[in-house]
């Protein structure tokens, strides 16, 4: 009885986190990127960022992860597929919460913590069973996918505005690639997933878009990106 009420209360648990993440921006200023105030170099429109209009993907990401959370109370209380996802999606859930209190005090903490709650999300990802993908594994995978982009972007911004070597554009470069590092090896560990690498893409595009009227190269690198990771989305849905 007490192992069974143990499970019950992962899925409650996994509910109120997901609620309490859901309604956090009510509570605090709207983040639209760091700062003037908050980088001794301020990054105005660093190319790492997307465009803003990427950024209305939380309403997807918001909406899906509750529809999960509620379906995992009602049908899946019990299911011990369901908390092996649920043990890292907590933990990305529960610093998210506050984490855009977070990045309106501290850039640096910022991308601290959107670290840590990319790296749990991606673990609850590769977790996630096959069964009730459109249940689970796809509200998990937009929700890693897009902060795995959003954490080099943090990366990317925070780094050239502390003027750390290789200035914004520079950053911008090395962001990406790492970004692509890190998809191109979930793809692989988690094929039966092709909502993270297609969030991912969406990232991307918001990046080029972003660029229109400024970095050439980072445009190119963006493009070539989409291509890998969509070859990779691809080839690994595919029979072989």
């Amino acid at each position: 009885m007490r192992n069974k009420d143990m499970k019950n209360t992962y899925a409650w648990l996994t509910l109120i986190l997901t609620a309490t993440f859901v309604v956090s921006p009510a509570f605090t200023n709207p983040f639209m990127g760091f700062t003037a105030d908050q980088l001794p170099y301020p990054q105005i429109d660093p190319p790492v960022q997307p465009a803003g209009y990427a950024f209305a993907i939380w309403g997807l990401i918001y909406s899906w992860l509750v529809v999960s959370a509620v379906f995992g109370v009602w049908k899946r209380r019990s299911d011990a597929a369901w908390d092996h996802v649920r043990a890292p999606l907590m933990i990305s859930l529960a610093v998210g919460t506050p984490w855009l209190a977070i990045a309106n005090a501290s850039a640096v903490w910022a991308t601290i913590t959107i670290f840590i709650m990319s790296a749990a999300a991606i673990v609850a990802l590769i977790r996630a069973p096959k069964v009730d993908g459109w249940w689970l594994q796809a509200p998990v995978g937009i929700y890693a996918g897009w902060l795995t982009a959003a954490s080099f972007v943090s990366l990317g911004s925070t780094a050239a505005g502390y003027g750390i070597a290789l200035g914004s554009l520079g950053w911008a470069y090395l962001a990406i690639i790492l970004a692509l590092g890190v998809t191109l090896a979930v793809i692989a560990r988690k094929p039966t997933a092709p909502e993270y690498g297609i969030t991912v893409i969406w990232a991307l595009i918001g990046i080029i878009v972003a660029n229109l009227s400024g970095a050439v190269g980072v445009m190119i690198l963006a493009a070539a990106g989409i291509i890998v990771v969509a070859g990779a989305t691809w080839k690994a849905r595919s029979p072989a």
